[in-house]
């Protein structure tokens, strides 16, 4: 009885842990990708919050990269914050304000494979309405071969904004630890 109440407990803090984020799958049904359309029309339409996915769908033909500001104005993939490749990408949105995304091909950029969104710090409850576009399990590249990721500087710092999550996380880990420590004890 106390295994198979620990294991509940198992079950449950697995599933708090994963509730809140949506993926947010970049340009929708067309992707990453020059037929697309308005990328910033389509970040319009989103609610992006921090614990949040940005899934980018794309070609052989294209890539993402993380850059600055002005690098986005510019369309200059010379100094990316990280650069992905590999067809389908999953960014996690890790915390709030500007993040800024193009498409390293040279004139992608500047055909319209930008995107500028702003993230939204994360409260303690869901926003209550998922994104307006379906959460989508990644496929696999055209070529076959796994997404790659180069990091060209550390991962921004954790800012708190999730601790709602955290304090379930730890709540549940904590009720977790006990009923197993209860299974063997008692």
């Amino acid at each position: 009885m106390a295994m198979a109440l620990a294991a509940s407990f198992l079950v449950v803090l697995l599933a708090a842990s994963t509730v809140y984020g949506v993926d947010h799958t970049v340009g929708g049904s067309a992707g990453w990708s020059l037929a697309a359309g308005d990328y910033a029309n389509w970040a319009s339409g989103q609610t992006i919050t921090v614990g949040d996915n940005l899934v980018f769908n794309y070609d052989s033909s294209h890539g993402v990269d993380v850059v600055s500001e002005d690098d986005y104005n510019s369309c200059s993939s010379s100094k990316p914050i990280n650069s992905f490749q590999g067809g389908s990408t999953k960014i996690p949105l890790t915390s709030s304000g500007k993040m800024y995304f193009i498409c390293p091909s040279v004139g992608h950029c500047s055909g319209g494979m930008k995107l500028a969104v702003t993230v939204a710090a994360a409260s303690n409850t869901p926003s209550g309405t998922p994104s307006t576009t379906p959460a989508t399990s990644s496929p696999p590249s055209s070529s076959g071969t796994p997404a790659t990721t180069t990091n060209n500087t550390t991962s921004p710092p954790h800012n708190g904004a999730v601790s709602g999550f955290g304090g379930i996380t730890y709540l549940m880990g904590s009720l977790f630890t006990s009923a197993i420590a209860f299974a063997f004890i008692g």
